[in-house]
């Protein structure tokens, strides 16, 4: 039986740059295993309540907690583990200072006591909610303070009634992309998309014990949520491509392309000087634990990071746009921490006034051949003055052809306009996360902080043609909002998706070679004109398709950072199927997994227990245990029956 954890805001590793964070104050090490088995647990939260200090445990199970000055004077602190299907566990260790200490757990599995508490419901109404905890365990302690209640699906039908009466959440409609035919359809063309916003929003949903709304799960941001191993840019170029092509495991006599895209990675001591400025969203929709809160608490973990050459200002805007904290050296970080610190949230939500105020700040304190970036956090609901998506994406696109980008950060729910804030980072050629949690702030902002805050290749645009001789019909998964016209690719006016440092890509696409019994639709007639020998646009003769062994032939283009014209990268794909590489196998995995929450007619007959099987077999070493928090997810989707599928 899968009890339901609470996932909190979870505390993290401070990362402070100014002396805790690289392992020269007090560390806990150790290994999580089950009490039963023996075997490692991964996945699993460990981390000291009341403080920013936790991670996730590895494969192995294994995990460290790096305390720094902080653990040299606390004396004795609690540690606790909690992961969904286990008792959570906490011991208490007497910290020595400048030791490492070691602190093993072996969780019992079984189902955590379900206790009734009264939480604050939906407009501040008091509802009787069954959670697994009681918050008397730590009622006075900032992460208790800060306890977002995830519900176990099994909550009373009237506080379900109350979150959906209030629920004023918006996506964007997505309509999955079907199959096509070469002979009609050769070229495949889209803008490249490195948000992850929805994965961490699909986790959120399930770790209530809901089922996601089918648009919000975006199946490219789910796969790229993860990292997989592509070769290390090394080039003339400032990322690799990469191709992989085996069996589809949904429908073995289908194949799946995996096309894959790194960023080259850049030292954070050589990043080039910051220009921030966080622009925060305090209106009274953002009071909520989850949101205000949350967000003052990560971006601690950003200013933490900071070095003495970067700047940050802080702009905050509710019934009005307001200065809080001029443009400050990273150096003078308490400064900047107490200016975060002290905000409260109250009033309506003038986003536009802010935005502009924002700009003009960055555009005043403007480093040439810095970093110049507005940060927006706010949970989207914005709904007084110039709140237009129109206007928005003007004043945006405006400042991004002046060097100064936009990064979005989402939190909270119950009003998460997902669909705008995808949209406003997309034209800012930033990029957009949502923060559910403290260890998601930290994978955003600290550990993927070069690809958040610099950018490497911007209008990067893939398009792959396929050959009709071996393709008899292709579809590309995912990547709905970011197709693009086939004469876009070379149109170095259109804009298109940026590339982090760091940051990896991973389009997947299914092929049904000829042979194999197929039916798309009605389909056209054979096309009259096209033939071998004839010659394309540019005066090249075409390949003679049956002589050719290449399956696909994959284009990128893209341009540098501060660029106008488009460089070509060109990478042919051999018809030579290969046994699946762990990542293509935990690819297809996380593939799947948002083809049964969308309800997709293309996943056939595979099942969440088949999802479980192929992501556990491919987890691999998994350092920060990320992928074994996805195999939980799955099997907790499956426990709770929130899709019509085993």
């Amino acid at each position: 039986m899968v009890g339901i954890g609470l996932l909190l805001a979870i505390p993290l590793s401070t990362g402070d740059r100014g002396g805790d964070s690289h392992g020269t104050g007090v560390e806990v090490t150790g290994q999580v295993t089950d009490a039963e088995t023996g075997a490692p647990v991964g996945g699993a939260q460990v981390f000291i309540a009341g403080t920013v200090i936790g991670t996730l445990t590895s494969a192995d199970g294994r995990y460290t907690l790096e305390l720094g000055e902080f653990g040299a004077e606390a004396g004795s602190v609690a540690v606790t583990v909690r992961l969904i299907g286990y008792v959570e566990a906490t011991r208490t260790i007497t910290l020595t200072a400048g030791a490492s200490h070691t602190l093993d757990f072996a969780l019992d599995a079984g189902e955590v006591k379900l206790d009734d508490v009264d939480v604050a419901g939906a407009e501040g109404e008091a509802s009787k909610l069954r959670l697994p905890f009681t918050v008397e365990e730590a009622p006075n302690t900032p992460a208790a303070r800060t306890v977002s209640p995830l519900l176990s699906g099994r909550v009373a039908g009237d506080a379900r009634h109350r979150r959906e009466r209030f629920n004023t959440e918006s996506y964007a409609r997505i309509d999955e992309n079907g199959w096509l035919s070469p002979a009609e359809t050769p070229l495949s063309t889209f803008s490249i998309d490195v948000d992850r916003a929805s994965y961490s929003n699909v986790r959120r949903f399930i770790t209530r014990g809901e089922r996601p709304p089918i648009d919000a799960v975006r199946i490219e941001e789910m796969v790229n949520y993860f990292t997989y191993d592509y070769p290390e840019a090394r080039g003339e170029h400032p990322f690799t491509v990469s191709t992989e092509l085996s069996r589809a495991p949904w429908n073995q006599h289908h194949r799946l392309v995996r096309v894959g895209i790194q960023g080259q990675t850049v030292d954070l001591d050589d990043l080039p000087p910051s220009n921030l400025v966080f622009l925060l969203d305090v209106s009274g929709s953002m009071q909520s634990p989850a949101k205000l809160p949350l967000l003052k608490r990560s971006l601690r973990l950003l200013v933490n990071e900071l070095r003495a050459e970067d700047r940050v200002a802080v702009v905050v805007y509710a019934g009005a746009a307001g200065l809080v904290l001029e443009s400050t050296p990273g150096r003078q970080r308490e400064r900047i921490l107490a200016a975060i610190e002290e905000l409260e949230a109250g009033g309506s939500t003038a986003g536009g006034a802010g935005l502009r105020l924002a700009y003009k700040v960055a555009a005043h304190n403007f480093i040439e051949d810095g970093n110049n970036r507005v940060i927006l956090a706010t949970d989207g609901d914005f709904n007084v003055g110039e709140s237009s998506d129109a206007a928005m994406t003007r004043l945006i696109e405006e400042r991004r052809d002046e060097g100064t980008f936009l990064t979005v950060l989402g939190f909270g729910t119950g009003n998460l306009k997902d669909s705008k804030m995808e949209a406003i980072a997309d034209h800012g050629n930033g990029n957009y996360a949502y923060i559910d949690n403290l260890l998601e702030a930290r994978k955003v902002l600290v550990t993927e902080m070069g690809g958040t805050l610099l950018t490497i290749a911007k209008d990067v645009k893939i398009q792959v043609e396929f050959n009709p001789e071996r393709v008899q019909a292709y579809r590309l998964i995912g990547y709905e909002n970011r197709l693009l016209a086939d004469e876009d690719f070379n149109d170095d006016t259109k804009d298109a998706g940026e590339l982090g440092a760091g940051h990896s890509v991973t389009a997947l696409y299914e092929v049904v070679p000829h042979g194999v019994d197929f039916a798309s639709g009605p389909g056209v007639d054979p096309l009259r004109y096209q033939s071998p020998g004839s010659r394309d646009s540019g005066g090249q003769e075409r390949l003679d398709s049956a002589d050719s062994d290449e399956l696909l032939f994959v284009k990128l283009r893209y341009k540098q950072p501060r660029g106008d014209r488009s460089r070509l990268i060109e990478h042919p794909v051999r018809d030579r199927v290969s046994a699946p590489s762990a990542d293509m196998r935990f690819a297809s995995s996380v593939a799947a997994f948002g083809m049964i929450l969308r309800g997709s007619e293309h996943g056939g007959d595979f099942t969440l227990g088949d999802v479980s099987r192929l992501a556990r077999g491919a987890v691999g070493e998994d350092r920060l245990g990320y992928r074994s928090e996805f195999v939980h997810l799955v099997e907790q989707t499956r426990e709770l029956d929130l899709v019509a599928t085993r």
